[in-house]
C-alpha cells in the first residue's frame, strides 16, 4: 500500500527542487531582464514547499515506526 502523505511530500520535493534549479541557472546565472518582485515570491515560495514535502516526508516516515512498533 502506497503512503500517501510520503508520496505527496516526495511530489513536492522533486517538483520545488526542479523550479529552484531552473531558476537559479536561468534566471539568476544567465543574462536577461532585471527579475521581478513576483519571480523573487515563487523563489521563495518554492523553498517553503521543499520544506513542506520534507516536513511530509518525515513525519510519514515516524508514522510507520510507531505504527510498527506498536504492533511488536
Amino acid at each position: 500500500m502506497i503512503d500517501r502523505q510520503k508520496f505527496v511530500g516526495w511530489i513536492l520535493i522533486v517538483v520545488s527542487t526542479a523550479f529552484i534549479a531552473y531558476f537559479l541557472k536561468v534566471r539568476i546565472l544567465g543574462s536577461g531582464p532585471v527579475l521581478e518582485k513576483k519571480e523573487w515570491v515563487q523563489f521563495i515560495g518554492s523553498i517553503v514547499i521543499l520544506m513542506i514535502g520534507t516536513m511530509n516526508v518525515r513525519l510519514a516516515a515516524m508514522r510507520e515506526r510507531r505504527r510498527k512498533e506498536s504492533s511488536e
